[in-house]
């Protein structure tokens, strides 16, 4: 059978970034278009990314003390409708079953957007005494949004996400346990998905739908768009007055309790393609890579060439590595465009000039730097090489986003910002919802976080960048996905 030639492209970045991405989630063989409109198939090698985020962060869940539990897909609208805002949050994107079997339902079950409904009508059972407190709960699981728009991984109707609800005697209780989760957030993206964040509050109209308070990490795009990555919610007491979720005190008073909710999802692997990858593909992490080390064999024919592959793939292997060795039935250059495409953190390759000489050579995806490595030295060299490509990696795009990170003293120098160059605009600002609305509708950009008062200090007579009006908080603003 003739070898297949190598042909597939993926469009350059500058001439169409969306367009780009979709060559590459495609072309990677990550995901694939389903029959149901707006939803995704996730194929082995980008399930095979959300296993490692899933782990990665499950370990850091379960070392604060949370415990994974999981609670029906189908919620009864009655339940849905008992938090107000909550509900006119998701109202345009909740999907409704309405039959079961050949009966229509005496009552519509709403597919879950997010749980934190159906859970507090457990938690007001479960919850009696501040003996029972804290809970702390995570969830692995899909939703269902019907989304009018949508992109793989960034913006899908059902995606897979894990969504931590805990239940706490004080409000001191809950917002450490708000900050502390986005904190955890931040040390996960920074350190295993190699991508600086930015943290904050999200404003008023931004908040999560029932939250007092919203926190969030934004990450910028190779293009200058924000994403949010993650979001941590303040809920107060709105729930608990809702659905009722009250404990008897140490005085021997019913009070009602103080929650939380956060959440990341699937569209974190949007974000990894989107900072780190470039015209040739993919650029994985090695933490989060399925494969961290590719073996290619050059002259495979010959005698002990895959035999050597095989040993130091079982050296590696032995080191905890994830590796493999490509044997398909392709050309060498093929092969080495395919494992580019892929993110691959680390090409081996090795051929009977390398057998002969004692040693292999590295190719490093992240800035195609080779090397040659003895073979004593390989067990060693290897994880060194995989850390300092994580490393440099979060170096890379840490230096990309502080470059498109602007302070402007006007609105004019705003607006150009967004209209020639994109990225993240820090301004003084209002506060004021009807500011921020303005703002969008003139430039695309939305409020994507603001510090808080500890960490900035904002000069007597400061203005907001648009209206004028004596400036209330620091606000970063951006076009965003």
């Amino acid at each position: 059978m003739a070898k297949k030639e190598f042909v597939e492209q993926i469009t350059s970045q500058e001439e169409n970034f969306s367009q780009w991405y979709t060559d590459v989630v495609r072309k990677t063989d990550m995901v694939d278009y389903s029959l149901v409109k707006g939803c995704m198939v996730i194929k082995p090698y980008g399930y095979g990314v959300w296993e490692l985020i899933q782990h990665e962060l499950d370990s850091r869940f379960k070392a604060t003390g949370h415990k994974n539990a999981y609670f029906p897909l189908l919620i009864p609208e009655s339940l849905l409708m008992k938090e107000a805002e909550h509900v006119e949050g998701f109202a345009p994107e909740v999907a409704w079953v309405t039959q079961g079997g050949t009966e229509p339902l005496q009552e519509r079950l709403a597919i879950r957007p997010t749980s934190e409904t159906i859970i507090c009508s457990m938690y007001s059972n479960w919850v009696q005494s501040y003996r029972d407190l804290p809970v702390l709960m995570n969830q692995w699981c899909n939703v269902l949004r019907w989304e009018k728009t949508t992109r793989p991984f960034l913006r899908t109707s059902e995606f897979l996400w894990q969504e931590g609800h805990t239940v706490h005697a004080t409000e001191e209780e809950a917002v450490e346990e708000t900050e502390r989760m986005i904190n955890v957030y931040r040390e996960f993206a920074e350190n295993v998905l190699a991508i600086p964040v930015i943290v904050g509050n999200k404003s008023e109209k931004e908040k999560f739908a029932g939250a007092v308070r919203t926190y969030t990490i934004e990450a910028m795009m190779h293009d200058g768009r924000a994403l949010q990555m993650g979001t941590s919610h303040f809920l107060g007491q709105n729930f608990a007055k809702s659905y009722d979720i009250k404990y008897l005190s140490k005085e021997g008073r019913q009070e009602y309790v103080w929650q939380t909710s956060w959440g990341v999802s699937t569209r974190l692997i949007g974000g990894l393609i989107m900072v780190h990858g470039d015209d040739r593909g993919l650029k994985l992490p090695p933490k989060v890579a399925p494969t961290q080390v590719m073996i290619i064999p050059i002259a495979a024919h010959k005698g002990g060439v895959t035999e050597k592959a095989h040993e130091i793939r079982d050296m590696l292997l032995d080191k905890g590595l994830r590796v493999e060795v490509d044997e398909r039935d392709q050309s060498t250059g093929w092969k080495f465009n395919d494992c580019e495409m892929k993110g691959i953190p680390l090409r081996i390759e090795i051929g009977p000039k390398d057998i002969e000489a004692g040693h292999v050579v590295t190719v490093r995806r992240d800035n195609f730097e080779k090397k040659t490595v003895e073979w004593n030295d390989i067990a060693s060299e290897v994880p060194s090489l995989l850390d300092d490509i994580q490393k440099n990696m979060l170096e890379m795009a840490r230096e990309h986003m502080e470059e498109r990170i602007f302070e402007v003293s006007d609105y004019g120098e705003f607006k150009k910002v967004m209209e020639d160059t994109s990225g993240f605009v820090r301004v003084p600002w209002c506060n004021e919802t009807e500011c921020e609305l303005e703002i969008k509708a003139d430039t695309g950009a939305t409020s994507r976080c603001m510090l808080t008062e500890e960490e900035t200090h904002i000069p007597e007579g400061t203005k907001c960048i648009h209206c004028g009006k004596p400036a209330k908080k620091i606000m970063y603003f951006a076009k965003a996905y």
